[in-house]
C-alpha cells in the first residue's frame, strides 16, 4: 500500500519543512495545546468537594456538569473536525481557547447549578475544538507515523494535568476554588489562543510513506461515506468496548479506595508524601500519557491490530489483578497504574487506524466521528454503580475485564481480516482505474 500513499503525497513539500511548516514544530504546538486544555476534564475532580462545601448542591448534582461536559466535548468533535478540514486548525483552536477560558471564569462566579451546567457546555465545546483539531492535525502531518504522532498529541491531554494538579490543589486550599478557576481559566485560555495563531493548515509531506506494517487506503472517504461501511462500525464497537471497560474501572478508583479504607493513607514515593489516592491518580495520569505515544509507535512498527490484541488483553488482566489483589494498598496502586497504562492507548491507536482505513483528506472529521465512541462508552458508566451494589467491586472488574479481553481477541480474529479486505479491494480498484487512464481510457469513478 505504501506506493499509493507515496503517490498521493507527491508535490506537497519535504518531510521536514522550515519554520512553522516543520511538522515536528506543528506537532509540538498541538501537544502543548492539549496539555493546557486537559484540566477541563482531569482537574475537575479537585473542585467538586469545595463547590459542594460552599453551595451544598450535592456531589451528584455537581457531577451532572461533568457528564454534560463529556457529552458536549465528545459529540461535537465531528463538527469541529469538519471545520478543521474546511478552514484549517487556527480558527478552530482559537475558538476553543476562548471557550475553555470563558468556561472556567464562569465556574468561578457560578452561584446556581444552571450556571454551572451552562459553563460545562462551553467547556465541552472548547475542549472538543482543541482535542479534535490537534489530533486531526497530527494525522495529516504524519501519514508515515500516524500512531506515534496521534499518541504524542493525545499524551498531552492524558498527562498535561499531572503537571498542574498540585498547583491547582494548593491554590484551592490557600485561596479558594473560585480563585483557582479564575486564574487557571484565564492562563490556559490565553496560552492556547496564542499557540493557535502558530498553527498552519497541514500539507502531507512528500516522501512520507506509511510504515510497512500498516495498511493504508488510497481512497479518501468523507464522514458520510465512512459511516456507511461495516468496517467502521466494527472499529466503533471495539472503541466503545475498550473505552467503557476502562472508564467503568478508572472512574470508580476513588470510591473503591475509600471503601477499602486506605484512600487517605500517607504514601511516600520519590521524596514526596501524599495521600494514597492522590499519589495513585498522579501515577495513573503519567501512565495514561506515557502509553499513548509508546503504543502508537508500536502500532506503526508491528501493525494496529497486533498491538490492540496484546494491549487490550493486558488491560483485562490488569483489571483482574485489581479485583484479586486490590485490597492491598500497594497492589492497588500497581494494578491501577497498569490499567491506565493499557487503557490510554486507545486515544492514539484508534485515530491512526481510522486514518489508515479511510484516508487523510477528511482525517479530522473522521477521527472526530469515531471519537464519539468515548461519549457512547461514558453512558454505560452508571452500570458500574449498579454492578457494585449487587455484586461488589469484583463484579465491576470482572465485566470490564471480559469486555476488554473480548475486544482484543476480536481485533485479531475479526477486525484485521475485514479491514485488509476493505483496503486491498479499494487499492485494486484504484490500480485498475489508473491503468485504464494511462492506456487512454476513461478512468473509473471511485465510490
Amino acid at each position: 500500500m505504501a506506493q499509493f500513499e507515496a503517490a498521493a503525497l507527491a508535490g506537497h513539500g519535504n518531510v521536514n519543512g522550515r519554520g512553522l511548516q516543520n511538522r515536528w514544530i506543528q506537532l509540538a504546538i498541538g501537544v502543548v495545546c492539549m496539555g493546557l486544555v486537559a484540566n477541563l476534564q482531569y482537574g475537575w475532580t479537585l473542585f467538586v468537594s469545595p463547590m459542594d462545601a460552599k453551595h451544598h448542591w450535592g456531589t451528584s448534582a455537581i457531577q451532572v456538569a461533568f457528564s454534560i461536559f463529556i457529552v458536549t466535548e465528545t459529540w461535537l468533535v465531528p463538527l469541529e473536525g469538519w471545520l478543521v478540514d474546511k478552514f484549517g486548525p487556527r480558527p478552530v483552536v482559537a475558538g476553543g481557547a476562548i471557550c475553555a477560558g470563558l468556561a472556567w471564569v464562569m465556574n468561578a462566579y457560578a452561584t446556581t447549578l444552571p450556571e454551572l451546567y451552562a459553563a460545562a457546555v462551553i467547556a465541552g465545546i472548547g475542549a472538543g475544538g482543541v482535542y479534535g483539531t490537534c489530533v486531526g492535525n497530527a494525522l495529516k502531518w504524519f501519514p508515515d507515523k500516524r500512531g506515534l504522532a496521534a499518541g504524542l498529541t493525545a499524551a498531552g491531554f492524558g498527562a498535561g494535568s499531572a503537571i498542574t494538579v498540585i498547583p491547582i490543589a494548593n491554590m484551592i486550599q490557600s485561596s479558594g476554588y473560585e480563585k483557582a478557576f479564575l486564574t487557571f481559566g484565564i492562563l490556559q485560555g490565553v496560552c492556547i489562543f496564542v499557540l493557535a495563531l502558530l498553527l498552519v493548515k497541514p500539507k502531507a509531506p512528500k516522501g512520507a510513506v506509511a510504515a510497512k506494517a500498516v495498511l493504508t487506503n488510497p481512497v479518501e472517504f468523507s464522514p458520510g461515506q465512512m459511516v456507511k461501511t461495516p468496517v467502521f462500525w466494527l472499529i466503533y464497537v471495539s472503541f466503545v468496548a475498550v473505552a467503557a471497560g476502562g472508564i467503568m474501572a478508572t472512574a470508580q478508583l476513588g470510591p473503591i479506595a475509600k471503601d477499602f479504607g486506605f484512600a487517605s493513607m500517607p504514601v511516600t514515593m520519590l521524596g514526596m508524601t501524599l495521600p494514597l489516592l492522590t499519589m495513585t491518580l498522579s501515577i495513573d495520569n503519567m501512565c495514561n500519557g506515557f502509553t499513548r505515544p509508546l503504543c502508537g509507535f508500536l502500532s506503526d512498527r508491528f501493525g494496529r491490530e497486533n498491538t490492540m490484541f496484546v494491549i487490550f488483553i493486558g488491560e483485562g488482566l490488569a483489571l483482574l489483578g485489581l479485583m484479586q489483589m486490590g485490597h492491598n494498598p500497594y497492589w492497588f496502586m500497581f494494578f491501577a497504574a497498569l490499567t491506565f497504562l493499557f487503557w490510554g492507548e486507545i486515544f492514539s491507536i484508534f485515530p491512526a487506524l481510522c486514518a489508515d482505513t479511510f484516508g487523510s483528506k477528511f482525517a479530522a472529521a473522521n477521527a472526530g466521528t469515531l471519537y464519539t465512541a468515548k461519549g457512547t462508552a461514558a453512558m454505560v458508566v452508571p452500570l458500574a454503580s449498579l454492578l457494585s451494589a449487587y455484586g461488589g467491586w469484583g463484579a465491576v472488574f470482572s465485566v470490564a475485564a471480559v469486555v476488554t479481553i473480548a475486544a482484543g481477541i476480536s481485533a485479531k480474529v475479526f477486525l484485521a481480516p475485514m479491514r485488509r479486505r476493505f483496503i486491498t479491494g479499494h487499492a485494486e480498484a484504484v490500480r485498475v482505474s489508473d491503468a485504464a487512464f494511462l492506456a487512454g481510457m476513461s478512468p473509473r469513478q471511485g465510490d
